[in-house]
């Protein structure tokens, strides 16, 4: 890869790093429930060649179980993290459009919303809502969206400056025109980015919330789940049963993080000139 230029090396590390995401959410969906049955009979095993992750209390395969965990966390995640970056275009697009009111309105409930721990707000949230999948779903859309709706409101109003923007204003063209032909297309790079960026904080979120019992149900194999479980038993030896799959979560995390970094360098023009 030395004969490539950064940008190339860049969407390559970026494709490699996408197949391997796709994969292990794949797999995780395709596991049938019968392969993570417990047995007492191989309860409490440490990692080896049959089980790599070791076994649960349970007898359950921790492998399987972390990778239909992170396949849970993933799809919560994504669904989350699809909701915040909608809210934030609206709100930051609102925010950018109109009046000083408004604009000061919405940075004000901005603030609030900022001021207050996300962690202790999904779980006020999540409880409210009975907790389950729908009150952690809806209280991780809820609190994510406000960093990216301040960088969309700060897009926003850089393109409104524009001269082909003025230029359609004096042609006539009304302002839902503009929004859809002039704005809209240029905040796409801003949402992808920021869909990605959002994801990994939904996961970590997720699996929080998870761990401290307000989030998904104890019989949902999610990663948060899977720790909180693991804390029973781990004073007894078995660290693998908190270790790899809190690891596997880590390296996940920080893999769509470095995702979103690349996507942000690809789609910024700068860089195509290195």
């Amino acid at each position: 890869m030395r004969n490539l230029n950064r940008r190339t090396q860049v969407v390559i590390l970026t494709a490699f790093m996408t197949i391997i995401l796709i994969a292990v959410f794949s797999f995780g969906l395709l596991i049938p429930d019968d392969a993570v049955v417990g047995s007492f009979l191989s309860a409490k095993q440490p990692p080896s060649l049959a089980h790599p992750f070791g076994t649960d209390a349970l007898g359950r395969d921790l492998f399987l179980r972390t990778l239909k965990g992170m396949a849970v966390s993933m799809t919560v995640g994504t669904a989350a993290s699809m909701i915040s970056a909608v809210i934030a275009v609206f709100v930051g697009i609102a925010a950018a459009t109109g009046s000083k009111c408004v604009d000061a309105l919405i940075n004000w409930f901005i603030d609030v919303v900022m001021g207050v721990p996300h962690t202790i707000l999904v779980i006020l949230i999540s409880f409210a809502l009975g907790r389950g999948l729908k009150g952690l779903l809806v209280g991780i859309a809820a609190t994510h969206w406000c960093s990216l709706a301040r960088l969309i409101r700060g897009e926003v109003l850089q393109l409104r400056s524009q001269q082909y923007v003025a230029v359609s204003r004096k042609l006539g063209k009304s302002g839902g025109w503009i929004l859809v032909h002039h704005l809209l297309p240029h905040l796409v790079p801003q949402f992808v980015v920021g869909l990605i960026l959002l994801f990994p904080h939904a996961i970590l979120h997720e699996a929080s919330v998870s761990f401290l019992g307000f989030g998904l149900p104890p019989e949902q194999p999610a990663i948060g789940i899977i720790l909180s479980e693991s804390m029973r038993y781990i004073q007894t030896g078995m660290w693998w049963s908190a270790v790899l799959p809190g690891l596997t979560l880590v390296l996940i995390v920080l893999l769509v993080d470095k995702l979103g970094d690349n996507l942000r360098m690809i789609m910024d023009p700068y860089s195509a000139q290195d």
